[in-house]
């Protein structure tokens, strides 16, 4: 093992309260998770800028350009499921990989819900920033304005495409077999699944459509509100952060559920 790849490791180890000696399969795993996540983060930038491209190009007083505009950001949409189920599928690939070359296998006590991995504080945070940005796209459909209704159901279909990805990728979290070899290697198995759970619904993608795209000739209650969420969502997550169990109480809590 590199020098670089055993000193993160280490600190990974430390982080969530492990004394387990730093190991290549945690050093694989760790490091194909670490590549996932600014791969992620490029496709989701990518995303929008393509969203925005859609919207600085179509005009929406002119139906066909609507339309057109509109089959662009749904093959935006989709693309960005494919890219995603593509790249949870690589990374389940690699933790595949990585135990099929351990001598032993070790499975879950117990099979790992939603609820276990997840944990409910966040699964409804996660459910009701959904509602509140696709309430407020829909709200702004009734205003008497073509280029912001334009712009809200451009939201709407960005928000139902970003929502079924947080989805399939959650599902792939829970139903991959655990990769590990002992009771050491099972509970980061467990707290790896948090960590990725977590940071699915974290709602970054969700706080920026509204305040992206809702705007329109001037000014109006639609801003304040779309400010309004990324100000109390942003405020709820630290909540439920500090008020709730850390990744690590949360794994071995799973790991205890007989």
């Amino acid at each position: 093992m590199r020098l670089a790849a055993h000193t993160e490791v280490a600190r990974w180890l430390a982080r969530h309260g492990l004394a387990d000696s730093p190991t290549p399969l945690l050093a694989t795993r760790l490091a194909v998770r670490r590549r996932a996540k600014v791969a992620d983060s490029l496709l989701l930038a990518v995303f929008m800028l393509g969203a925005a491209l859609t919207l600085a190009l179509g005009r929406p007083t002119d139906v066909t350009s609507s339309w057109l505009s509109l089959l662009v950001l749904v093959a935006l949409v989709v693309g960005l499921l494919v890219a995603q189920w593509l790249l949870g599928w690589w990374v389940r690939r690699a933790d595949r990989r990585a135990g099929a070359r351990l001598p032993r296998r070790v499975a879950h006590p117990v099979e790992l819900g939603w609820s276990a991995v997840l944990g409910r504080a966040h699964a409804v945070f996660a459910v009701a920033t959904f509602a509140a940005a696709s309430l407020l796209a829909v709200s702004v459909l009734a205003v008497p304005d073509p280029g912001l209704r334009y712009r809200a159901i451009i939201v709407l279909v960005s928000l139902a495409g970003a929502g079924a990805g947080v989805i399939m990728q959650l599902r792939q979290v829970l139903a991959s077999p655990a990769v590990a070899e002992d009771e050491a290697s099972l509970t980061a198995d467990v707290i790896m699944r948090v960590e990725d759970a977590r940071a699915l619904v974290t709602p970054s993608l969700v706080w920026s459509l509204p305040a992206i795209f809702l705007y329109g000739d001037s000014l109006g209650w639609w801003n304040a509100v779309s400010l309004a969420l990324v100000v109390a969502g942003a405020s709820a997550l630290c909540l439920i952060q500090v008020r709730t169990t850390d990744v690590g109480a949360a794994a071995r809590r799973a790991l205890a559920t007989r």
